[in-house]
């Protein structure tokens, strides 16, 4: 019987895609099996400190919170986790911990009642799901000069028009720096717009444009790029300011017609809250590795509701987090987009588990996640680098030569 099952062990995997590594240097996944021999699969989208620390961590909230608990106890597992230690407040490290193994319960309890677990979360509201991808170099393309080339990412947005996508995203303006906001360069200004032009003369209307900044600029110089921008009618200006300050994105809202979403690095509805109240953004972007769990998304979703406000799950990482991401998607009725990494590796992981077909995905029938994980497959490929999932350059904005941004992952050999 269900109420007999208790969550008994925990297995941390640590897998490096191969190159060149879209989706982060590593994805730290979770193996939770009960005592009646039900696995689950969850995926931690934590990156503030290395994946050898970020072990520890997960192995601390499993014993602390997890261990020989019901993987019914989803609330229960929560609160105590948010509280840990006295504190009460978002925490990403923790909130990435739980959120993955939150996420291998819902697996867990989907496969044992024989269901997706978007049937757990009130139920199918969406056949299928508008996928959007960022946009990645083709074969012919260099790697390192395709992310600040205008011909490039049109020819790369035509690829992915052609195969059904109608939203795509895209950001050539300046580093990840840690410095902090910046003003844009001129040129990373002028950079942008010639994007867009090229891209819309490329495709014409037939898909939305998303330009994500990764939090780089001030207020005003979002504010800059934003106006340059809004010409071309793109659906979102992605988390243009650092995320350090919320209640600044208020600000961005009343000055520019694009829509502002955010929400990559958030965690739990109390952040998400915050940004809603203030008017800061119309779009989230959670990542369910991260902000919480499929279960403090779904609370986040209803709370959007009430402000017109509409949920677009965002993925850079494996596939398991995106398995929960659409399952997530499948349950709630303002769901926008969800973004989508099509390489072999996030494929083969899952075994073809779940597909994007032209532009969109079929809500999953299989029961929990809807996946079957390739776990050879994960460990054949352990991850042994020094690097964190994602990093910033100490060097500032180049206001005199430009600036070069390297997509997310810098180049590497599979050497």
């Amino acid at each position: 019987m269900v109420y007999q099952m208790r969550i008994t062990n925990l297995d941390v995997i640590v897998t490096a895609p191969p190159a060149p590594g879209w989706g982060g240097r590593y994805w730290i996944l979770v193996k939770l099996t009960t005592n009646t021999n039900v696995v689950g699969w969850g995926e931690c989208y934590a990156s503030s400190v290395g994946p050898k620390a970020m072990r520890t961590v997960i192995e601390d909230v499993f014993e602390r919170y997890f261990l020989d608990q019901s993987p019914e106890n989803i609330e229960l597992m929560f609160r105590r986790t948010f509280s840990s230690g006295f504190t009460q407040r978002p925490d990403l490290s923790v909130m990435g911990a739980f959120s993955g193994l939150e996420i291998a319960c819902w697996d867990i309890l989907g496969k044992e009642r024989n269901r997706p677990v978007w049937a757990l979360l009130g139920g199918k509201m969406n056949e299928s799901i508008r996928a959007y991808s960022y946009l990645y170099p083709l074969e012919n393309h260099d790697l390192k000069s395709f992310w600040t080339s205008p011909e490039d990412a049109a020819e790369s947005a035509s690829d992915l028009v052609s195969r059904g996508y109608t939203a795509l995203k895209f950001d050539p303006a300046g580093p990840y720096t840690m410095r902090g906001g910046h003003q844009p360069a001129l040129s990373d200004i002028e950079l942008c717009v010639s994007f867009m032009e090229e891209i819309r003369a490329a495709i014409g209307n037939r898909a939305d444009l998303l330009l994500g900044t990764h939090g780089q600029f001030t207020t005003s110089g979002a504010i800059r790029l934003g106006q340059a921008i809004e010409r071309f009618n793109p659906l979102w200006f992605e988390e243009p300011i650092p995320p350090d300050n919320l209640l600044e994105f208020q600000k961005l809202a009343r000055s520019l017609k694009v829509p502002i979403a955010a929400g990559e690095r958030l965690t739990t509805k109390y952040e998400f809250a915050t940004l809603l109240r203030s008017g800061g953004i119309s779009i989230l972007q959670p990542a369910l590795g991260r902000a919480g769990g499929i279960w403090e998304m779904k609370k986040t979703s209803a709370i959007a509701e009430v402000f017109n406000a509409q949920m677009a799950p965002h993925l850079y990482a494996g596939p398991i987090e995106w398995a929960a991401n659409i399952q997530l998607a499948v349950s709630i009725p303002n769901i926008l987009l969800l973004e989508t990494i099509e390489t072999n590796f996030h494929d083969e992981l899952i075994k073809g588990s779940i597909q994007v077909d032209d532009g969109y995905i079929t809500a999953p029938q299989g029961p929990g996640l809807g996946i079957e994980v390739n776990e050879d497959l994960a460990r054949q490929n352990p991850f042994d680098g020094e690097g964190l999932h994602l990093m910033m350059q100490d060097e500032p904005c180049d206001y005199k030569n430009g600036n070069f941004f390297l997509g997310g992952a810098p180049p590497k050999s599979n050497s």
